[in-house]
This record gives C-alpha cells, structure tokens and sequence, in this order.
C-alpha cells in the first residue's frame, strides 16, 4: 500500500538557475554538480544525473524539500504526491 503522504521530488534541470538554495535547505536531497545544475540525490548519497531523475523525500526533511521548491528562483522543482502524483509544491502546484 502507497502512503498517501509519501513526498518525491524532481529538478527540471533545464530551468535550474544554479543558485543552489535547494542545496542549502535540503542536502541529503540535492547537490549542484560541477555543471552548476541542481540534481536530487538518492538514499545513498548517488547524484542522479537523469532528465527524469526523482526520489522519494525523506520525511524529516518534508518541509525543508518544499521550501526549496517554493524558494527557487527557476521554479525546477518538483514535489508530488507519491500515491497520485498531485504536485505539493513547485511550479505545477495550485
């Protein structure tokens, strides 16, 4: 059975500025890699580096991901509903 508050994110990397505050508020979730891109992380720390690339948000750092989200000035990131995908937060959601 799918939790229904379960979280994931994504980064749209063709929109990512670089500015990094994603990595600030959560960086067990993202890292810029040497591109200057935002990408998400997985549970081991692996940078995934795929346009389509998207991990489960940890629960204790719920918040922070959808801060990040909220915050970022290219509006690439992308927070959804594991169970229906509805976005929680980012560019997409209401």
């Amino acid at each position: 059975m799918i939790d229904p508050t379960a979280l994931a994110v994504r980064v749209e990397h063709a929109l990512c500025t670089g500015d990094g505050l994603c990595a600030q508020y959560a960086p067990e979730v993202f890292e810029l890699d040497v591109d200057g891109i935002a990408y998400v992380k997985s549970a081991t720390g692996e940078l995934l580096t795929g346009s389509s690339a998207e991990v489960p948000v940890p629960a204790h750092l719920v918040l922070d991901v959808i801060d990040s989200a909220k915050e970022c000035p290219g509006e690439c990131i992308h927070v959804v509903r594991v169970s229906d995908g509805t976005a929680v937060a980012g560019p997409d959601a209401a």
